[in-house]
This record gives structure tokens, sequence and C-alpha cells, in this order.
């Protein structure tokens, strides 16, 4: 049997990845939790026949992992996403200028409505700023060629859009640059999909939503294996797992979540459930980590890529 090893505050534990190791000797709870999803993303990003996903939902871009999505992109170490609708919208609100904020202190939601602020937890966005990015996609509407507006999957839609976008540090433009694929199954809910239907009640515009599905498919049979990286729950989680049903599921999965099991969500769902789904092969590799996606997953890539 394996000792449960202490972690020694003064000891050897200089960096976040010597601390991230200490985590899977201690081994138990919380601690050994994100020591072994550490080791099992290490895996992924080391192994060259591992296909890799990065799914997302809940507030990832403005809770501050923009910089940590885009890094990961255009260094190669994912190799597509799953996002939904509203990370995609964050991103490209900072692309056309905007930002997010802090919350003042003492300001009630009233008070943040009356001064054009949208609340989302402890980070605003100002109304304006949403207007930048509600005048840059249509800009972008404006410029697609007539033949690409109904013929268009989302995510060959997405890479059209991420090819306009200048910013560099946007991950919906390193992904178009690196042909790495997004996929957005719950794109229309979201501001992104609002003004794609305030611009078709003027123009014709459609996406076609099962068209990325055969995209997928083709990606999915072709992989020797598919690891997954899922932040939060939900739709993406759901759509990222449910892909590989094609190849009888993932080979390796971390998820790190916030959310419990026993109301039987996707979201709160043990990984183990998904090999009765055959979305998880029954030898494959996988842990949950119970916290924060937007401490955790940082933290843990600070730890896991080499130091420049």
């Amino acid at each position: 049997m394996d000792k449960v090893h202490h972690l020694d505050p003064v000891g050897s534990n200089t960096n976040v990845s010597d601390f991230l190791d200490s985590m899977l000797r201690v081994g138990v709870l919380g601690a050994g939790r994100l020591g072994r999803a550490t080791t099992i993303v290490r895996r992924m990003f080391a192994d060259p026949d591992c296909y890799t996903f990065l799914s997302m939902s809940g507030p990832m871009i403005p809770g501050g992992l923009r910089e940590t999505v885009r890094c990961l992109v255009e260094k190669g170490y994912i190799d597509a996403i799953v996002t939904s609708g509203a990370n995609i919208v964050h991103d490209l609100v900072e692309a056309y200028g905007g930002a997010h904020y802090r919350i003042p202190a003492g300001k009630d939601d009233c008070e943040l409505r009356e001064a054009g602020m949208g609340r989302i937890a402890d980070i605003f966005v100002k109304e304006e700023d949403f207007e930048k990015f509600e005048k840059g996609i249509y800009d972008f509407l404006d410029g697609l060629p007539s033949r690409k507006m109904n013929s268009l999957a989302p995510s060959e839609f997405l890479r059209e859009l991420g090819q306009s976008v200048r910013d560099d540090s946007s991950f919906v433009r390193q992904a178009s640059v690196h042909d790495v694929p997004i996929f957005s199954p719950g794109l229309m809910d979201s501001m992104l999909g609002f003004h794609l239907y305030t611009y078709s009640t003027t123009k014709k515009l459609a996406l076609d939503f099962v068209k990325d599905l055969r995209i997928l498919g083709e990606i999915i049979t072709q992989q020797k294996k598919t690891g997954a990286i899922m932040l939060g729950g939900g739709l993406t989680k759901h759509f990222t797992m449910g892909c590989t049903i094609l190849r009888g599921g993932l080979d390796m999965a971390i998820q790190i979540t916030l959310d419990r099991p026993e109301g039987g969500s996707q979201s709160g769902a043990p990984l183990v459930e998904g090999i009765s789904w055959q979305k998880v092969q029954p030898d494959a590799n996988f842990e949950t980590v119970i916290g924060d996606a937007t401490v955790i997953f940082p933290l843990m890539i600070v730890g896991v890529l080499p130091s420049s």
C-alpha cells in the first residue's frame, strides 16, 4: 500500500511544477485528484497520437483564462476547442477594443444597470464595449461573400471570423491561424447568436449545424487516441464526450467542475459514468477535480508547460 506523503511547505516545492508533483505524492482527496489530473494532462500534451480537445463552459474567458487558452492553441497543445458561445463573445469583446472589469465596491445590480454595465459574478462589461462587438460582427458579416451566407458550418464560420480579427491575443484568431477548429453547439445562445439573428432579418444568413457534426465525425474517426480537458460541464462537456462515441470514447480525460453528481446532470456526472455510454474507454485514464477552473486550470498549465 502507498503511504500518504505530506506536503513540506519549506522543502523542495520551489516552483509550480514541483508543487503539483507534491500533490501527486500526497495522493488523496483534492490534492491527489489535482496531482493525477496534472499527470494526465502531461500525457496528453506529450503524446503525438492524442487528439486533444479543450471544452469550456462558464465565464472562462472573462474570468482570466484568455491568454492561457491562446497560448495552448498557439503552441500546438490543443487540437480542437468546444465552447459556449459566450466565451467566444467575450474573447471578441476584447479583440474589438473592449475589456472586462472588476465590480466596484458597493455597487448593486440596479446601479450597474443604470450605469450601462452587465454583471458576471464579480466581473462587469460595459454596454459600450458590447456595442463595439456588435459593430465588429456586423462589419465582418457585411464582408462575407454571399455564397458563404448559407453554406458554412458554425466551425467554418468561426474560422472565417477568426481570420478577420487583428488581435493576436484572441484565441478565436489563433485557432483560425493554427487550424484548430472551434465547435460551439450552443452558439445561438449568446450575444453572437443574437446578432446573427438580427442580421438575418435583413439579409439571407444561416449556419449548418449538422455539417459541423459531419466535420467532427471525420476528425474523430481518423484519430488513434482522443483526450479532453473539460472546464465546467453542461453542453460543451457532453458534446466533447459524445462525439468520441464514434471510436469508443475518450482515452484520456480530466474535468474541473464545481457541480455535484447527485442531481444526475451532465455537469456533475463523474467521468466513469461515460464508460457505460461509450464516451470513455474502459481502460482510459481520467480524473475529476472539484474546484474553480479559473484557479486550478492555469495553475496546472503553468506547472505542465516547459518554462521559457
